[in-house]
């Protein structure tokens, strides 16, 4: 038994590259903000993350609509997100070491080197 899925078709509505360009602008731009005006250091690197899934949405898009037989933008995409939870992991340890040394993990503590 085989079930398709349900095609849908609306006529006027196509989404094209604009979107997908102001979709990965407003979520640069929420990232930007959350890593400007956040006192918490893990959501300034949640917004680091809103960032870099900016970026992949504009590799990926680019991608489809400038070369769509090529896989390149998917394969670079992919790199980003395998830096991305490098990042993710080495920042996460970092605050939990930084919590466990200072007792605070906001970045206005962070300013003493002890030794």
């Amino acid at each position: 038994m085989h079930f398709a899925a349900p095609q849908f078709y609306l006529p006027g509505l196509h989404v094209g590259l604009q979107h997908y360009l102001i979709l990965a602008g407003l979520l640069f731009v929420m990232g930007l903000f959350a890593v400007l005006t956040r006192r918490h250091a893990v959501a300034i690197l949640l917004g680091l993350e809103l960032m870099l899934n900016a970026a992949n949405l504009n590799l990926v898009a680019f991608n489809r609509y400038v070369q769509p037989a090529a896989v390149s933008g998917q394969v670079f995409a992919l790199m980003v997100i395998a830096l991305a939870a490098c990042e993710a992991a080495v920042g996460l340890a970092l605050i939990l070491a930084l919590y466990r040394n200072i007792g605070s993990v906001t970045p206005d503590e962070m300013d003493q080197l002890r030794g």
